[in-house]
């Protein structure tokens, strides 16, 4: 079956008179699911997006992972009941209903195997974090999006939040992210599971060109010291069982640390998101997500190696 390119789906889109771009959901094991839906549903909400409607969801959900299975039902009732959102039994039937789509599952492992389908199918894709559980993986997606020519991206809600927006100018010569950083035991990167956010806003702020990266470990927290190209260094410690988050920049002749009492929530991302299925272009380059995951790839061969620093793949 030939698959339309999304553009021309957009374009036959607005021609027969379609009021709102509708989005589908894969995965209703996250409160993210909920958030999203209300935000892009509800005309009354403080974050509402107006133009996007989510009208279906496929479930999914993950036997092996507490987080996954205790909350894909309840989640999928509150859509349905709340805001109209059909619930429907497979990938496929999701994409003939929608134009675009917003990976939600919790579980990363699965995120390779529900985005071929989404690809397959020709829709635009945001993929909530982790983009996926291995490097491996995460660059399988983009390969596959690439050949389809289907864009795709992935990002944390505080990759936009205060504490990177207020800290977030050109002359960085080195920064630190503090944050969270529970661990998944079946997720092989364990930093993609929770610290992925503060390495996401390690990123947004130092940019591409991290080339090594040393990571220590104890019970308590991970220090993990990105070196870049150019010299600068740029260390996340992820915090257990949680923590705040929190980051410091150093410039030339200062140095700047964020507002403990700095906000963040999910309305900065959902304006992205429907930014990004407006033009079809990735706010968060590609590029930067898949040298993210090879970042969080050399911690994990860092930690195995006793905290020797590892260069990235």
């Amino acid at each position: 079956m030939r698959v339309m390119p999304v553009t021309l789906l957009l374009l036959l889109a607005a021609a027969a008179g379609a009021a709102e771009f509708r989005l589908g959901i894969i995965g209703t094991d996250t409160s993210h699911v909920p958030a999203f839906t209300r935000a892009f549903n509800d005309p009354t909400a403080p974050d509402h997006v107006p133009g996007f409607r989510v009208v279906a969801a496929y479930k999914g959900g993950s036997p092996d992972l507490e987080s996954s299975y205790t909350r894909v039902e309840k989640f999928a009732a509150e859509v349905g009941t709340k805001w109209g959102v059909e619930i429907v039994p497979d990938i496929a039937t999701l994409c003939s209903k929608v134009d675009g789509v917003l990976l939600e599952s919790v579980d990363g492992r699965v995120h390779l195997a529900q985005a071929r389908e989404v690809i397959k199918a020709g829709k635009p894709l945001f993929i909530d974090k982790p983009l996926a559980s291995t490097l491996e993986d995460a660059r399988e997606i983009a390969r596959l999006a690439r050949e389809a020519g289907v864009p795709w991206f992935s990002s944390s809600s505080l990759r936009y939040s205060e504490t990177v927006m207020s800290l977030k100018v050109p002359d960085i010569t080195g920064a630190i992210i503090w944050g969270p950083g529970p661990l998944e035991e079946h997720h092989y990167l364990d930093l993609s599971w929770y610290a992925i956010h503060s390495v996401e806003m390690l990123y947004a702020l130092m940019g591409l060109g991290c080339e090594e990266v040393t990571r220590v470990t104890t019970e308590g927290a991970d220090e993990v010291v990105g070196r870049w190209k150019d010299g600068r260094l740029g260390s996340v410690r992820a915090l257990r069982p949680y923590g705040g988050y929190g980051a410091v920049v150093f410039r030339p002749k200062q140095v700047n640390q964020s507002d403990p009492k700095a906000k963040s929530g999910y309305g900065p991302l959902l304006k992205q998101i429907a930014e990004f299925f407006r033009t079809q272009t990735p706010p968060v380059p590609n590029e930067e997500t898949l040298e993210l995951f090879a970042f969080l790839d050399a911690a994990q061969r860092s930690k195995a190696a006793g905290g020797r620093p590892v260069r990235l793949r």
